[in-house]
């Protein structure tokens, strides 16, 4: 019976070391920060680059004009030369993300890339004085104007379209 009772002990020193180990790890991960919202992202000041772009580009170059402070603005760049590509991204109202790209790129692979891999479908939305062509995907939607030879309008995201029509109805050109 000698034996048995250093078993006895080996066990209850075995449990008692894995509650030790237990409340350190419970400790430590109550000292650690959980943070799950998104980041709040900063918004950009896109004038100078919008300026600089208009200058440059080939093209007309669209931005919205009277959107409400709701749309941040979150991303802008302009890269002559890179087929005179303009990117202009915003964080929409509720969250969603919509961005404004623009390039004389080959079309289909332009809107390949801007929509992230969306394709067509057989409606289109008269927005303004303008035709646009919806495109769906799994990752974004899209928006993509038609009859602009010469270069390519896509708005797109993960927003709905209603929200990509809001951005597509606030486009100016200068």
């Amino acid at each position: 019976m000698a034996g048995s009772n250093g078993k006895q002990k080996t066990v209850r020193d075995m449990i008692l070391s894995l509650a030790l180990i237990g409340l350190a790890a419970g400790f430590i991960y109550l000292l650690v920060p959980h943070n799950d919202h998104a980041p709040d992202l900063k918004r950009v000041d896109y004038q100078v680059e919008l300026s600089t772009a208009r200058r440059a580009a080939s093209y007309p170059v669209a931005a919205p004009e009277g959107l409400t402070a709701a749309w941040k603005a979150t991303s802008v760049r302009y890269q002559g030369e890179d087929s005179d590509r303009w990117h202009l991204g915003f964080q929409a109202p509720g969250g969603q993300y919509v961005q404004v790209e623009q390039s004389t790129q080959k079309r289909a692979d332009f809107i390949d890339q801007a929509s992230q891999g969306a394709s067509a479908t057989k409606r289109t939305e008269k927005i303004g004085d303008h035709t646009w062509t919806r495109y769906t995907g799994g990752r974004y939607d899209a928006l993509v104007l038609e009859g602009t030879p010469g270069s390519t309008t896509v708005v797109a995201g993960t927003a709905s379209f209603g929200r990509l029509t809001e951005m597509a109805e606030a486009l100016r050109t200068r």
